[in-house]
């Protein structure tokens, strides 16, 4: 079986995931949600005390800890650590901001780069994440990279907070969200950038359906 790989790359609430649930579900393709191998092993260090700045023994802790990803037909993602269903956690804003933090470490990407390279063996996937074009899958048929306005990210996250019941205030939304695009873009490890050859798509005015459809006429499929 030949592996088709369709990367989308993008800073955080440009809509990668929900994008890439929907152009995996059309694409009869499987999804890779490369954040949440990041979230797992940051729920980790939360429950462990592990020092989020400590590199080694975030190293360390990742050696330590066994972590499953695996997602259902209808694109919900499904994450154990160690044995134990850890989905519903990895959500919230703490695990996401610490997700953030140890992605940072040279030594943490290239244990969480294994783990999304051994789920995508011998599969045709849609993988949406930080990196997926420029280190996961350098050789990806498909390249594409969503932005859209710091506004709209933070609007987006807020109602995905409240959805789960957190409170969510806009204007400290922007000011961490600006503060992520920072850390990402100017880390030593993998740094968020629009490879050559990717797509540039701006959500910020268009729904998830027209995003699907410019990715699907960019890979050359009829709508």
């Amino acid at each position: 079986m030949h592996q088709k790989v369709v990367a989308i790359d993008g800073p955080a609430g440009a809509g990668k995931t929900t994008v890439a649930r929907a152009l995996a579900a059309r694409l009869g393709y499987v999804y890779l949600p490369s954040g949440t191998f990041y979230r797992a092993l940051a729920w980790k260090a939360l429950e462990t005390g592990t020092p989020l700045d400590d590199e080694a023994a975030l190293a360390r802790l990742a050696d330590a800890t066994a972590i499953d990803v695996r997602v259902a037909d209808d694109g919900c993602c499904v994450a154990r650590v160690d044995g134990t269903d850890v989905s519903a956690a990895l959500g919230s804003a703490a695990v996401g901001d610490a997700a953030s933090r140890i992605s940072v470490f040279p030594e943490v990407r290239r244990r969480m780069v294994e783990l999304q390279r051994r789920f995508a063996q011998e599969r045709s996937i849609v993988a949406e994440g930080r990196d997926m074009a420029s280190v996961v899958f350098p050789k990806a048929e498909h390249k594409f990279y969503l932005d859209a306005s710091v506004e709209e990210r933070a609007r987006r996250r807020a109602v995905d907070l409240r959805e789960r019941g957190e409170e969510a205030d806009e204007g400290r939304l922007v000011d961490e969200i600006a503060a992520r695009d920072r850390r990402d873009s100017s880390r030593q490890a993998a740094p968020l950038r629009q490879v050559e050859g990717a797509v540039r798509v701006d959500t910020t005015r268009l729904s998830v359906e027209e995003v699907v459809e410019r990715l699907l006429r960019a890979m050359g499929h009829r709508a």
